[in-house]
């Protein structure tokens, strides 16, 4: 996809919104990562944290930088999934959804252990109660990038990348970053496993956790901050460690986001009734990566991204639903 920014005024709102033409030369956002299924349990009634609940058990595609994938696709803007399936028949469902989304799978790998799984139980709330997960071998992306790195990220137009992968992807990944001048964007999956690449976070071009992960990543508990003192707290964090910009969500109390020259500021959640959270998170580093690829701001990002986590928890789908991207505020020409 040949992408060409252009700048259209609007004079009512004296504001910018970028203009960008899509083709089928260039690979839009590329992202990198796992792909999990995931088993969630849901109570019919109340929730007995020790005791057994009836309820219902659902199986969907999932996995975080799977998620952001298809979120980015059901924003229309033809990403391409560089990941692992296995050999079953779920595995090749994964891809035949995401093509079927238009998300370009000529990078996704079957491998034997190519997928994870993700155990989950929900309370009443709809927020997750405990979960546990068996993570796949994505060392084989390695080889993908070896093989084919520089086609993928040369044409990209920016990168997520799913940051607890195995070092040795991320090497690969900001190797050719920089070799091609690309954006790159950090979601989060394990933060255990995350902090074993706290040296790259310089090179993050913004990096997006929520509180508590925030909190294992600094080494303090924040989950007791208001959103004032969250602020300025980030702000800090950021401009002492030199990370170039980050965002840490607070579930219904919103986000805040820094940088590395002490802008920073507050985004608020949308007020909406919850049904189920996973994926929220997800929706809302597409809608990051959405905004900053494409000419928006940090704040301008971040509201994005809270309009697509708003659409998610309202459902028990992992992904955001459909959305044209001028709702989003990009105006965007697709050629086919």
């Amino acid at each position: 996809m040949n992408c060409i920014g252009v700048f259209v005024a609007n004079w009512r709102r004296c504001d910018i919104i970028s203009k960008i033409i899509f083709s089928g030369a260039t690979m839009g956002i590329v992202v990198i990562g796992a792909v999990f299924v995931d088993i969630k349990g849901y109570p019919e009634s109340n929730f007995i944290p020790s005791g057994r609940n009836a309820g219902r058990v659902e199986q969907v595609h999932g996995g975080v930088a799977r998620n952001v994938a298809e979120d980015i696709a059901n924003c229309e803007l033809r990403p391409t999934f560089v990941s692992l399936v296995d050999r079953s028949g779920t595995g090749q469902d994964v891809v035949r959804k995401l093509k079927d989304h238009k998300v370009n799978t000529d990078y996704i790998r079957t491998t034997r252990d190519g997928m994870g799984t993700w155990l989950a139980v929900f309370d009443n709330d709809g927020d997750v109660y405990s979960s546990i997960s068996k993570r796949p071998d994505l060392l084989p992306i390695a080889d993908i990038l070896d093989e084919q790195g520089d086609e993928i990220i040369s044409n990209a137009d920016s990168i997520v990348i799913e940051i607890c992968v195995d070092k040795e992807i991320v090497k690969r990944v900001f190797k050719l970053a920089k070799k091609y001048n690309k954006k790159v964007f950090a979601v989060v999956a394990n933060m255990g496993i995350a902090l074993e690449r706290r040296d790259f976070l310089q090179s993050i071009d913004c990096f997006v956790c929520n509180i508590q992960e925030a909190g294992m990543l600094f080494s303090d508990d924040y989950t007791t901050k208001t959103k004032e003192e969250m602020e300025q707290i980030l702000s800090n964090k950021v401009v002492a460690a030199r990370i170039p910009s980050m965002i840490v969500t607070m579930g219904g109390d919103g986000a805040v986001y820094a940088d590395r020259f002490g802008n920073k500021g507050y985004c608020p959640a949308r007020r909406v009734e919850v049904k189920d959270t996973t994926g929220a998170g997800d929706s809302f580093g597409a809608g990051v990566a959405i905004g900053l690829t494409y000419g928006k701001t940090l704040a301008e990002a971040c509201e994005i991204g809270a309009h697509l986590a708003a659409s998610v928890i309202v459902t028990s789908e992992n992904v955001c639903p459909r959305f044209l991207p001028r709702e989003l505020g990009i105006d965007i020409e697709i050629e086919d």
